[in-house]
């Protein structure tokens, strides 16, 4: 059996996500916690929102490697947009990175009035699935 992502008929249908992601018995789930756009060191590695959307993703996907998982594997996103952030900025820079197999994952975004890491635009958490051979 295979990790599904479902639009189910009666849902809006959306290229930006999908409603329902089933994971079958014996799929290893990995959940990532908050990343933000920052470097290796902690800083905010710029004040534009869309460098700052790539580097959280590419910090997703790090924390992702390190779960023998990849950006491929995520069924689920949460995105956290400071309000002062252009959100279509945000999402344009990483969409095509979100996809599932040309599906888009469940995403669940929100804008926020403060982010805990001081210039911090976005943060991203991911939840990640796995069928293990």
């Amino acid at each position: 059996m295979d990790i599904s992502l479902i639009r189910p008929a009666g849902l809006v249908v959306s290229p930006a996500f999908s409603h329902v992601a089933v994971v079958p018995p014996g799929a290893t789930t990995i959940h990532v916690g908050g990343q933000n756009g920052v470097d290796e060191t902690g800083r905010v590695v710029s004040d534009d929102v869309a460098e700052q959307s790539i580097r959280a993703v590419e910090n997703a996907a790090i924390a992702l490697t390190a779960a023998d998982a990849t950006l491929d594997d995520v069924i689920s996103w949460t995105v956290l947009i400071h309000q002062d952030a252009d959100v279509r900025a945000a999402y344009g820079a990483v969409a095509s990175r979100l996809e599932r197999d040309g599906e888009p994952p469940l995403v669940t975004a929100a804008v926020v009035a403060a982010l805990g890491v001081p210039g911090a635009l976005i943060e991203v958490s991911a939840v990640a699935a796995v069928l293990r051979a």
